[in-house]
């Protein structure tokens, strides 16, 4: 096998994908990949790595079944950034690690190779809300979730989420949702949105 031969073999391709936000959509994901009979590579939210190089690849026919599904194929630049930040947020805020707020400017920062002031003005301009905003909405998100499931007190989910004092949580959940945690706690039903609902 000669090295253009070898180089072909091994070339593989990036895919981002928009409201992959789940472990469900993930599952959906990779069984419409294998109908379509792609070798996936790797699959984690927002993103599926795939052997063969782009040219080669059924485009029209994935980003077709990704939007059967309610996905959708990120192929302009600057929206493959705004997902790509989205995601990292989604990731930190899910996480056990416990983040401090004035890190994610930081993180993001290294993560995506992009100086902040660039992020910023280009999440806003684009989504209509800053990245701090949508932090505070994935945040609080989590936090609904946290208080439904009642394993964890107001205060170790204010630590959980990095927030600096009870008092700081609580002022921002009621701004957000015009609810107290404890009105929120023990209403019934679910008021929760979906992840991808979330701008």
């Amino acid at each position: 096998m000669n090295s253009a031969d070898k180089s072909k073999e091994e070339s593989i391709t990036k895919l981002l994908i928009k409201n992959m936000v789940c472990n469900r959509c993930i599952k959906v994901v990779k069984e419409e990949f294998e109908k379509l009979n792609l070798d996936i590579q790797s699959i984690v939210l927002g993103e599926v790595v795939v052997k063969g190089d782009r040219g080669n690849l059924p485009i029209e026919k994935i980003r077709n079944v990704l939007e059967e599904n309610g996905f959708e194929l990120i192929e302009d630049k600057r929206a493959k950034i705004i997902e790509q930040i989205k995601l990292l947020i989604l990731n930190l805020v899910r996480s056990d690690k416990k983040t401090p707020e004035d890190n994610y400017s930081g993180y993001l920062v290294k993560e995506t190779g992009h100086d902040y002031h660039y992020l910023s003005t280009l999440f806003s301009s684009v989504e209509n809300i800053t990245i701090e905003q949508y932090i505070i909405l994935q945040k609080i998100e989590r936090a609904k979730e946290l208080l439904k499931y009642g394993e964890l007190t107001l205060s170790e989910i204010a630590y959980k989420l990095g927030y600096s004092s009870v008092q700081h949580l609580s002022n921002q959940f009621r701004k957000v949702t015009g609810l107290t945690a404890s009105q929120f706690k023990n209403m019934t039903g679910n008021s929760r949105k979906p992840l991808d609902k979330i701008t």
